[in-house]
């Protein structure tokens, strides 16, 4: 059964069995046994009405529509990561074995004198890695005649700009008999057939569309196979396409220095400047004719035709926006000429998501420039799971300068890193620097350390993830001199490098590095289909599909609560939601989510009572697109999905509109007692919570930080209330947070788990590892039964820690206004000093 979301197959069937229930009710005996007995189905629920005594069709709750088939040995289907088409994926699934430090890791103490080697550049090194995603489908309709673009009877004119339909896929441009283009033309041809394999997030993923299509591979005129052949003319496709960037920048700098040089002056002159310019720019550029020409003919296979990929022209900005927008927004809104598109924005920038597939793309090409033979430095490797690195350069035999990829999609948002290094040598010390994030501050420089992961280590001493690096530092590219007198616009496209030295123990080995311990899609699906296979915790937790994304991966949530017969029971208990992973890098989250599952479908008295007085509606996962392709913040709509909590668009944000769907039923159904969304931070240490004040309501000022100050009780050396916030930013009202707490939800909170460690108790100075966040999931659910407990004793100590707040946020107010009379007298000092100065000055002048 495939529900993308479910909506439209559910309005279909009320369309459908609206009429029969109005029959039911008006019509006798026979109806209603041909509705108990011929049309009962998992959709349909026939009941009898108590007054009328007649029987009732009504359709099941959505979120029993969405129960996943079981097959015989009560197992849920399990789904296979589904990638963007331009995605290529190697076919190994990295695997890592869950490891435990015996003793906290230590933070790293920064001497200050930290070597900052400056970025150089692939210019003065050797790429010996480069992989960006490309797409190389063809979306653009086979031109058309002057008539036919004018007729009504197009579906893609000029006028269906706003039509998010994307075209027919079918049929490709067509290129001149004889030429270069055949060889393109084909490869249209074989990547439009790739089409019909992959699917959006309407298709069940059930289909195997791999054998469903057969592809012209019979290599004829060639000398090799017809698969090497396809491989060679996408290889030939993606130089072509390099070749043409560099044309491009090259004509927009000439055209540019020709128009400094040549600007046209009033009246007549103006014409005559400019004829007499464009003969003489022809004279240099008809020796790049034959290029251009060369070229031309790949430019229909990479332009994009359609409303989604097209810039968006001044007539589409003024039927969108009124009449009344000004000539500089237009053309700040308007993509001007196709040299700036062409050499502003990277290839994943340029684009926007249109198909996925399992695996990725069909053919994964070499990314790795060097021959093997001559080249005998590291290799490296990012096309898995989750995995993010865009290219690697050899400076030095023992220097790597990497650049990670933006978010897909987009050009922002770089600071998650999950590659794997080969060809190790021991007893050599290697630099690598990351030169291209985007965060103007970093934990690194604080004390934290990546992750490691050594597969020959896991295999002779069973280690897993653990710290690593050496002379770490973080800074700003830029110059010292510079970066003082930089505005802030300059701040924000300005670049940083993480830079640290590696020892490895092993020749020959397969290293493994990240930003913080992963945690995968398919990490996921294994949890929780081992929760579906338990004889045990299967009775009393259920899983269900809540959506699929836009690639048409799977949001699941889990139903963990204490099974009862009596319905009554059942609504007397309160809900209780917990999400994680909106954004794709904040694995902590995960880890968090993780603890907080086994510990809630455990055997403990605590998980049974809680499970008996509350409705666990878990959400592990929010974003599994971004998770899969390895992003840092952001879905494959290229937009932060954590500020997309007040849409109404269902199709775009699946994940975020069924989230806050579920939680508005669980409102009018039995409402819910807390709300929590998991994340992680790249600033801070120690673990926090943010929330939201009740200043409007007396009754309930305060309240919201009572389970906030709780939690730290329980787990004094990892959380932090003090850094706890509970103030609405206005540029955060699209978040969970607070759009949950405008439901009318008191304690809506979002979690905060540092990257970094812990400043707190026994802890103060140590990372935290996958035991700690796994810690807090646990304590998250002891203090949760703590805080509602009806105890007068817990009740007592509520009053306590109420008093406490108050004595806490009174003493706040008090610094904070003495600071600000400090400040004030400070100010007034210099204020008196400067005026002290400047009668001087006036009394030695006179």
């Amino acid at each position: 059964m495939d529900f993308v979301g479910g909506g439209g197959r559910v309005q279909f069937l009320q369309a459908q069995l609206f009429p029969v229930c109005t029959l039911t009710a008006s019509s006798g005996g026979f109806l209603g046994s041909f509705l108990s007995k011929g049309l009962k189905t998992n959709q349909l629920v026939v009941n009898t009405d108590e007054k009328t005594l007649r029987p009732v069709a009504r359709l099941k709750e959505p979120r029993d529509l969405f129960a996943l088939p079981k097959d015989k040995d009560n197992d849920c289907s399990q789904q296979a990561p589904r990638w963007p088409v331009e995605c290529q994926v190697i076919e190994e699934r990295i695997t890592h074995i869950p490891y435990v430090p015996a003793q906290p890791e230590p933070l790293n103490a920064p001497t200050g004198n930290e070597l900052k080697p400056r970025p150089v550049g692939e210019e003065n090194g050797i790429v010996v890695f480069s992989y960006s995603p490309i797409s190389a489908v063809n979306y653009a309709k086979p031109r058309a005649k002057k008539e036919e673009e004018s007729s009504d009877e197009s579906d893609y004119s000029s006028d269906s700009r706003n039509d998010s339909t994307p075209p027919s896929r079918s049929t490709p441009v067509r290129q001149p008999a004889g030429s270069r283009g055949g060889k393109l033309n084909s490869v249209s041809k074989m990547i439009n057939s790739l089409d019909n394999r992959s699917t959006s997030a309407s298709l069940d993923e059930d289909i195997d569309f791999d054998d469903e299509y057969d592809y012209d591979t019979s290599g004829a005129g060639c000398g090799f196979s017809g698969e090497a052949r396809e491989k060679a003319i996408i290889k030939d496709l993606i130089e072509e396409k390099k070749r043409r960037y560099m044309n491009a920048a090259a004509s927009a700098e000439e055209k540019q220095q020709h128009q400094q040089q040549q600007q046209p002056t009033a009246g007549a002159s103006a014409g005559h400047n400019s004829q007499t310019g464009s003969r003489s720019e022809s004279k240099p550029k008809s020796t790049s004719t034959e290029k251009s020409n060369a070229i031309s003919e790949i430019d229909d296979i990479w332009k994009n035709n359609t409303s989604e990929y097209k810039p968006a022209s001044p007539r589409y900005i003024l039927s969108q926006f009124g009449k009344k927008v000004t000539k500089p927004m237009i053309d700040r809104l308007v993509d001007q000429g196709d040299d700036k598109h062409l050499t502003t924005g990277t290839a994943s920038g340029n684009q926007k998501f249109s198909r996925s597939a399992v695996g990725g793309a069909k053919f994964v090409t070499n990314c790795h420039p060097m021959n093997p033979e001559e080249y005998d430095g590291l290799e490296f490797e990012s096309r898995f799971e989750s995995g993010n690195l865009a290219k690697a350069v050899q400076i030095t035999p023992t220097y790597y300068e990497l650049y990670l990829r933006p978010d897909l999609y987009t050009s922002r948002s770089k600071q998650w890193f999950y590659f794997r290094v080969r060809r190790t040598r021991r007893k050599m010390l290697y630099r690598f620097s990351i030169v291209n994030l985007v965060k103007s501050d970093s934990l690194y420089n604080d004390g934290m350390q990546p992750v490691m992961y050594s597969t020959l280590g896991a295999k002779e001493k069973s280690q897993g993830w653990r710290r690593c690096g050496d002379n770490i530092c973080y800074y700003r590219n830029d110059d010292e001199s510079t970066s003082n007198n930089a505005n802030e616009e300059d701040e924000d496209n300005s670049t940083y490098t993480l830079t640290f030295t590696i020892e490895f123990e092993h020749d020959e080995d397969a290293v493994y590095f990240a930003h913080s311990y992963p945690y995968t899609y398919s990490d996921l699906q294994d949890y929780l289909m081992e929760i579906q296979r338990h004889p045990v915790k299967s009775k009393f937790c259920k899983l269900r599909l809540l959506c699929r994304t836009l690639a048409g991966n799977n949001v699941y949530y889990l139903t963990v609560t204490a099974p009862s017969s009596n319905e009554e029971n059942m609504r007397r208990k309160k809900s209780i939601v917990v999400s994680a992973r909106v954004h794709p890098s904040e694995t902590p989250a995960s880890w968090m989510m993780k603890g907080l599952m086994d510990f809630i479908t455990g055997d403990t008295t605590v998980a049974k009572r809680l499970r008996h007085k509350f409705i666990f509606k878990l959400v592990p996962m929010l974003n599994p697109d971004g998770v899969i392709v390895g992003n840092t913040r952001n879905s494959l709509t290229g937009k932060d999905l954590n500020r997309q909590y007040r849409t109404v668009i269902r199709e775009t944000y699946p994940s975020i509109w069924y989230t806050k769907a579920m939680i508005r039923r669980l409102i009018e159904e039995c409402g819910v007692a807390m709300y929590c969304d998991m994340h992680a931070h790249s600033r801070k240490h120690n673990i926090f919570i943010y929330g939201c004040e009740n200043k409007r309501n007396p009754e309930k000022k305060l309240t919201e930080q009572v389970f906030p100050l709780m939690l730290h009780k329980n787990s004094a050396d990892r959380f932090s209330f003090e850094s706890c916030k509970f103030k609405i930013q206005r540029s955060k009202e699209g978040t969970g947070r607070i759009v949950v707490w405008m439901l009318g939800i008191t304690n809506s909170y979002t979690i905060e788990a540092s990257f970094g460690g812990s400043s707190l108790g026994s802890r103060k100075g140590t990372h935290f590892n996958t035991q700690d966040y796994e810690h807090m999931g646990r304590a998250f659910c002891e203090t949760l039964l703590d805080y509602c407990d009806e105890n007068p004793n817990k009740v007592k100590r509520h009053a306590k820690l109420f008093k406490q707040i108050k004595k806490i946020r009174k003493r706040e107010k008090r610094e904070q206004k003495a600071l600000k009379l400090q400040k004030m007298a400070d100010q007034g000092c210099i204020m008196n000093d400067k005026l002290k100065v400047k009668r001087s000055v006036e009394k030695s002048v006179s």
